[in-house]
This record gives C-alpha cells, structure tokens and sequence, in this order.
C-alpha cells in the first residue's frame, strides 16, 4: 500500500513501520511526491489535509507525528465499535489511528512531567489507559483489526498478514532460594528472626531444609521443566546477580557455585537474561558487572533483560541497556497493576523519543505478573485465575502475544502461595497447551 504525507518525520516512519510489520507481509511504502500518489492505481491511503482522489482512503492527521520535542497533548477522545479511541478527526477513518497509535506505543507520557510512586515509577494511576478505563485491553490490537477490515472493505486486493497467538512463560528469579546456599550469618539471621516471632514452623522448616530432610520452598524448577516439557512451551529466565545483598536485593551471590549452577543449567535448555538489581538503576557500572557475570556463567553474550520491580525510566534505563547490548527488552508492563502499558500484545521495537529516531531494541511487553496480583491488587488464587482467562481470551481474540511473569518463590511450597501454583498449572494445562 502507498501511502502519502505532505511531509516526512521519523515517527510517522516509525509508526508505519510498525502498522505494516502487524497487518500486512511486506512494508508500506510512503511518498510526499502528490502527482506519484494521485497517478498510483494500486490501494493507496492520504494522511493529509485534503482528499486528492476519489479512489484513496483517507485519514486527516493530527499533528502529533510531524511535531518535535514533547508537550502535553490534547486528546479529543472519541468511541470506535464501543472501545476508546483519541484524536478523533476527518475521513474514512473516525480517528488519526496512527497520531493514537505512536502515543501509546512511544509512552509519550511517561516523557512528560509526573509525580513518581514509593518507587520512583512512572504510576499506571496516571495513564492514559488507566484513566480511559482500558488498562485491560490490548487496544491498539483491536484498533488494528479495525483498521484492516476498514481497508479491507476499500481495497479487497489488498492481502493481509495472517497472525498466530503466542505465549511466552517467564520468570523473574529474585530469591532462588528461601534457606539454601545463602551461608551461615544470613540463616542465623533468619532463625533469630523466626525465633523473636514464636514461628516454630519456619525454625524447623529451615533446619529441614538445610540438612537435606526437606527440599527448600522455593525450589520448583525440576516441576517447571516438567510443566514446560508437557505444556511444549519456551520459558525465558531473568535472573538477578546482584553482588552485594541489601534493599531490595536479596537473591543469593553470583559468586556461590550453587547460583551458577542454577544459572548455567538454564542456559543450556532455556532462553536466559538479566535482570538488572534496584542497586544497578543507581549506578550504571553495577549494571555493567551483573551483565557480564551473567556472560561469563552462561559463557554468551547476554542479549536479553528485563527490570528488577519493573524500575525504569525513560529513555535513561533503555539507553543504558543499549549500550551493553541488550536487544531484547521485557520490562514493558507495571510493577503494581496488570494490564497493558503500551496498549499493544506484540513485540515492537522501542522509539526513543529523546533522540527522535527508532532503536534497535525490541521491546516485549507483559500483561501478568502474579506479584502485582497478590501484593498490590490483593486477590487470593481463585480471582488470579480470573484474570489471566481475561487477559487469555483479549490477547487471543486479537491472535497477539501473551506474556506472564511468575517467580520461583510463588511456585513452590511456602505455605503462604498456597494455591499459586494450582492455579499456574491449570493455566498452562487446561489452556495455553491447546494453543501451542
């Protein structure tokens, strides 16, 4: 499809390139020579002021994509087939889908001032989807959809790309384990702890643990292997080597052999990344350490990485990833509520919109994360469920892509995710597995 602009700007290319990587099998090819597109036979499309032809679809732009720099935006919400839908305007479209569509992807808001969480996070309370009510929808999907069969309707020579849903596991391993391998001074710690709160179970858990009787309550990863082996699905690992123990930091050091076992055993049947510790969002050369510890366990360049607590900010936390090569990104989602923070259930490539100018960093967003469930949303097992079958059934209703975050303490035998780990199973077995 041809499509015209009166002008050229990276994120008018960055958006078409977009668009045509989800509905369509080859590129749009863009033009501002009007006598080219006014002589163009084929499905073409006007993303300027005026209609030219009477054979062209035609969308009236907003002026978000020929802009440069960032200010606040006015939105002039509208309805499209009962979803949201911003910069409603003129034509054969009822709103500039790609001025929306750049909006969310880009995360232009998060650019702009904002008063940050107890973390220091961008807060899903102030985003646009959790304001418009559409948190939970994959959107820009579904305007997608809507937009193909818009141009379906014009053009019907025009062949679309035929999309599969898929669905990515993974896990964040912040505490590998609860008692083993974390040495003496931290275990007397814990028993001391135990002791002052009269927890008499947890004492003997610990002491059964440590002398081989019983198998720590956070070790669920000969369980995962045959979840994965029956489920016939690809799981991704993000692992936490933090050096030094402290804050929010608290897995076992990369320096004990049992870590890099672990570690190592992964690599060989799993995709595995980092994944990057509170400590390292503060100091860019801590980053730098923990990436190449996990290259020099895994004996591979580490190209793959997702943030402890979801602590990132833009374009700072991407830049510096980039820079120690990491090209696959999985931190797109919020550390406190599900849902899609991008409005999007597909893989896309990041748009640093300091710099103006699209990156080579894919992003993969996730719209599960069982911490946020528990700690943040308060839901017991049974409600969890709920909510994934609801995030389940809009990412497959749009064939997008499904990812989850789970973690290895919530999947074994601590009495207090009793149920987690029932509910995981049912989720893989009763309905990812048909899928696969």
């Amino acid at each position: 499809m041809l499509v015209y602009s009166e002008q050229n700007s990276p994120r008018l290319e960055y958006t078409l390139d977009l668009v045509g990587s989800e509905i369509f099998n080859g590129p749009i090819i863009q033009t501002n020579e009007k006598e080219k597109f006014i002589g163009y036979t084929g499905p073409k499309l006007n993303y300027s002021e005026k209609r030219l032809t009477t054979t062209e679809f035609f969308i009236q732009p907003h002026t978000l994509l020929f802009e440069k720099g960032l200010r606040e935006q006015p939105l002039s919400e509208c309805e499209h087939y009962g979803r949201p839908a911003f910069f409603s305007t003129t034509g054969d479209f009822p709103f500039d889908i790609f001025s929306a569509l750049f909006f969310l992807v880009s995360r232009y808001e998060e650019y702009l001032p904002f008063q940050p969480d107890q973390f220091g996070r961008f807060p899903y309370q102030s985003s646009v989807a959790f304001k418009g009510k559409f948190l939970h929808l994959p959107l820009i999907n579904y305007w997608l959809q809507d937009f193909k069969l818009a141009l379906r309707n014009k053009f019907p020579e025009l062949i679309f790309r035929l999309k599969d849903f898929k669905f990515i596991p993974s896990y964040d391993i912040d505490m590998a384990y609860s008692y083993k391998h974390k040495g003496l001074k931290r275990n007397l710690a814990g028993f001391c702890r135990s002791l002052y709160q009269g927890r008499w179970d947890r004492i003997l858990d610990r002491w059964d643990v440590l002398f081989n009787r019983k198998t720590d309550p956070f070790d669920c990863y000969e369980w995962l292997d045959s979840l994965h082996l029956y489920c016939r699905t690809r799981a991704y690992y993000f692992f936490l080597l933090a050096d030094k123990q402290k804050g929010y930091d608290k897995n076992i050091s990369p320096g004990k052999r049992a870590m890099q076992t672990l570690v190592a055993y992964h690599a060989s049947g799993y995709t595995v990344g980092i994944h990057p510790s509170w400590q390292s969002g503060d100091e860019e050369a801590i980053l730098m350490e923990e990436v190449d510890k996990l290259a020099e366990i895994t004996g591979s360049p580490v190209k793959y990485s997702r943030q402890h607590y979801i602590r990132m900010s833009l374009p700072d936390t991407y830049r510096r990833l980039t820079a120690l090569g990491i090209e696959k990104d999985f931190s797109m989602g919020y550390g406190s509520q599900n849902g899609f923070r991008a409005s999007l259930a597909s893989s896309f490539f990041w748009y640093d919109l300091k710099a103006e100018k699209k990156t080579g960093l894919m992003l993969f967003p996730f719209c599960f994360m069982e911490a946020n469930s528990f700690y943040e949303q308060h839901q017991n097992p049974q409600d969890t469920l709920a909510e994934l079958m609801a995030f389940y059934r809009s990412v497959k209703e749009v064939n997008g892509l499904m990812i989850t975050i789970w973690h290895n303490h919530f999947l074994g035998a601590d009495p207090q995710f009793m149920g987690w780990r029932e509910v995981y199973e049912v989720f893989l077995k009763d309905h990812i597995y048909w899928d696969m």
